[in-house]
């Protein structure tokens, strides 16, 4: 099993979202994301995304909120989750990222962007304010087959 974050970092109306160009054999070339990775050892989710942003980004999160927790299944890959966190609440300066492009994208065009299908599906729901929620996708490849969301 892999356990990872992302983050949706916000200011002016955007996301700082990453198109991820850069990494050889990525299972995400191609697509745009929002910020984060998979937990070291013996990291909280917390200190997960803290160190994930300011790898990739050069900033540094002052506040968070947790918003969801994915779960992913595939055929193809191994299970995966995932706690998705947001945060306008920042310092710092951008830097250049070794895994893709980072750009500051109109939240209202998120929507026309390459991305998972399933992360269509949470952004929306985060950016509507829903309270805490899980979701569950099963892909074939990158189609998504099925998915189950429980609000709380």
């Amino acid at each position: 099993m892999i356990f990872s974050t992302l983050c949706y970092i916000e200011k002016d109306g955007k996301y700082l979202m990453l198109h991820r160009t850069k990494k050889e054999n990525d299972i995400n070339k191609d697509k745009w994301l929002g910020i984060g990775g998979k937990f070291e050892k013996n990291e909280s989710p917390e200190e997960c995304i803290i160190r994930e942003v300011k790898e990739e980004t050069g900033l540094i999160l002052k506040s968070f909120r947790l918003r969801c927790i994915v779960t992913y299944i595939s055929i193809t890959w191994e299970t995966e989750y995932m706690c998705v966190f947001t945060s306008n609440d920042f310092e710092g300066e951008l830097i250049e990222c070794n895994e893709g492009d980072l750009e500051w994208i109109d939240k209202n065009e998120i929507i026309n962007l390459n991305t998972w299908e399933g992360d269509k599906i949470f952004t929306d729901k985060i950016e509507n304010n829903d309270d805490f929620f899980t979701v569950k996708f099963e892909y074939d490849g990158d189609k998504l087959i099925k998915y189950d969301v429980n609000q709380y």
